[in-house]
């Protein structure tokens, strides 16, 4: 028989022991200035309570009695979401209960004590931050969540009006000059979730536009939830944050966020399996480039044989087939094509001769020669004859000076220079893969907007830092005699302080590697820019190419053919599927049988 006087006295020592442990670590709150949770431990006012947040649920993991009944609300998640369960108290107990199905988030628990926290009111930030309010910007913040690898959100439902919607806050931040979604928060009001007895909020899908000009749009839409939860009466906002996620957990905690000992449970699915899988060794030392490639040869099962990560090589492997790349370079590609693109004179020949329009050019080898070609032209670009990445490249000139200084840099890069005709307009990169447009987009010049505080160089090194930060240190503003010439024909000096507002473009050239910008067109590219990029791809006869045309509008007809790139970076098109074709080329069999012609 079981002695039940014994297990009365264990019951009572387990329920001190319990009860010292959470006296303990509210104390270890309140000492940092912060109210403490809910008490998980007291009669719960709903049950089972979710929250659908349009990318999955939000699962209060109190509200569940039993470790069991919220593993079988997790195995609920429907396909292509991802559910998170929120505030578990014992990871361990929960995920015992489902042990092959679920995981600890790696993420950290930050929360900001509402009570002490005050609003800061600037002006002047070029932007402005209100609730997202049509469908154009619900598909604008969609494609802020594929370009940051985020799940995307049927569009209606941020419009939505059903029940629970109300403790839904969406928030944008539109540029007040080209009133383009620069990003996006969500907002969760948990007193405004019918079974949830506490008050707080939390902050969830904060992303900014990898290509977003104007510094500090993460931290006041941060800023503007904190604020309007703050009058709403909240006591707390907590957030939670990828734990190596240094950039974020710097700019929360310099807002005042404390980190809190709460954790958050996630279901095993594609989205979340680098999280529980973690990324191979060597595809973390690849560039996004070559990434992008290997991970969607790997999500198809494929081998990979990373053969040379800092060069960006790697094997693929499918079947008795074995296909060497270098990044979106594969044995696909002839040498003799490789040899066409490299050399920007020949590429000119031969798309010119397939009846694709081509700018006048001619080799800087003669000075009187030069002299008449400017003047003929007005104004001209520089370039070697052999390079990438735009090195060495200079847009616009029209003094002799500039010219003979910009022929003299651009032979560092090459033996020979060349000049050619200068074609107002946009740089509109075209991918062709299998001789088929994937991916276009129109690429502009790196540019910074003053805010009356900082120097010109100062800006430039900020905005920098942001590119790099976004495309994992592959695009960057170069402190060069190029950068300098476009400040100083703007009239400014590089100490200068950029007035408030004022938009500076500090390069010519749209090249990524140099810090321009990257605009998706794909929907809206003429059809005629279309079949000349793949006009020109054929007369190249290369399977896989980047065709840059200038254009006077994507939607226009007219172009100028400028080069052809044999090594296009697939991951500035993000979220075209240009990895996906990519690997379609090289292993259609790899396709599922459904999908293939």
């Amino acid at each position: 028989m079981n002695d039940t006087r014994s297990n009365g006295k264990s019951g009572a020592r387990e329920r001190k022991t319990r009860s010292r442990m959470m006296a303990h670590r509210m104390q270890r709150l309140r000492e940092h200035g912060l109210k403490p949770p809910v008490e998980h431990d007291q009669e719960p006012s709903g049950e089972n309570v979710t929250l659908e947040c349009g990318w999955g649920r939000l699962l209060f993991s109190h509200t569940f009695r039993t470790p069991e009944e919220l593993a079988a609300a997790m195995r609920a998640e429907k396909p292509g979401q991802r559910d998170i369960a929120v505030y578990i108290r014992d990871p361990h107990v929960a995920i015992a209960a489902a042990p092959q199905e679920l995981f600890l988030d790696p993420s950290h628990t930050y929360r900001l004590d509402l009570a002490t926290y005050r609003p800061e009111h600037r002006r002047g930030r070029g932007f402005t931050i209100r609730r997202l309010s049509s469908m154009s910007e619900a598909d604008a913040v969609n494609n802020i969540y594929l370009r940051r690898k985020m799940a995307p959100v049927r569009p209606e439902f941020f419009l939505s009006k059903a029940r629970n919607a109300r403790a839904l806050i969406h928030l944008v931040a539109i540029d007040q000059d080209t009133r383009r979604v620069l990003g996006t928060v969500t907002g969760v009001d948990h007193a405004r979730i019918e079974g949830v007895s506490e008050a707080g909020s939390s902050l969830w899908c904060l992303a900014v536009d990898p290509q977003a000009p104007r510094p500090g749009v993460g931290e006041a839409l941060t800023r503007h939830l904190a604020s309007l939860f703050h009058a709403r009466g909240a006591p707390w906002m907590d957030l939670s944050v990828l734990h190596d996620n240094a950039q974020a957990i710097a700019l929360y905690e310099k807002l005042g966020f404390v980190r809190v000992p709460f954790f958050s449970v996630k279901h095993k699915n594609s989205i979340n399996e680098p999280l529980f899988v973690g990324q191979p060794a060597d595809e973390e030392q690849l560039n996004p480039y070559a990434a992008i490639i290997v991970q969607e040869a790997r999500r198809r099962g494929l081998l990979v044989e990373v053969t040379d990560a800092e060069g960006g090589f790697f094997r693929i492997t499918h079947g008795g087939r074995s296909v060497h790349c270098r990044e979106s370079l594969s044995e696909l590609t002839s040498a003799v094509a490789m040899s066409i693109c490299d050399d920007k004179q020949v590429t000119r020949r031969f798309v010119g001769t397939a009846g694709v329009r081509v700018p006048d050019q001619i080799e800087a080898d003669d000075i009187e020669r030069v002299d008449a070609f400017v003047a003929k032209h007005g104004k001209v670009v520089i370039k070697p004859a052999r390079g990438e990445q735009g090195k060495g490249v200079a847009v616009g000139l029209d003094a002799d000076d500039d010219i003979a200084g910009a022929i003299a840099a651009a032979r560092a890069f090459s033996d020979r220079v060349l000049v050619e005709q200068y074609v107002e307009g946009q740089d509109l990169r075209l991918v062709v893969i299998d001789y088929q447009v994937v991916a276009a987009a129109v690429r502009s010049p790196a540019s910074i907007i003053g805010d009356g505080q900082h120097t010109i160089v100062d800006l430039i090194e900020r905005q920098s830092r942001r590119r790099a930060a976004a495309t994992g240190g592959e695009s960057q503003i170069p402190l060069d005699n190029e950068t300098r010439r476009c400040v100083a024909a703007a009239g400014y000096a590089m100490r200068n302080v950029l007035p408030p507002g004022v938009e500076l473009q500090v390069r010519k050239t749209a090249n990524l590697h140099t810090g321009g910008a990257i605009h998706d067109v794909t929907g809206s590219v003429n059809p005629a820019l279309a079949e000349a990029a793949v006009k020109a791809a054929r007369a190249i006869n290369i399977p896989v190419t980047g065709i840059d045309f200038i254009v006077p509008d994507p939607a226009s007809a007219d172009y100028v053919f400028i080069e052809a790139n044999e090594r296009p970076g697939l991951a500035n098109h993000e979220p075209q599927p240009t990895a996906q074709r990519f690997i379609d080329l090289l292993f259609p069999h790899s396709l599922p049988a459904a999908s293939r012609p």
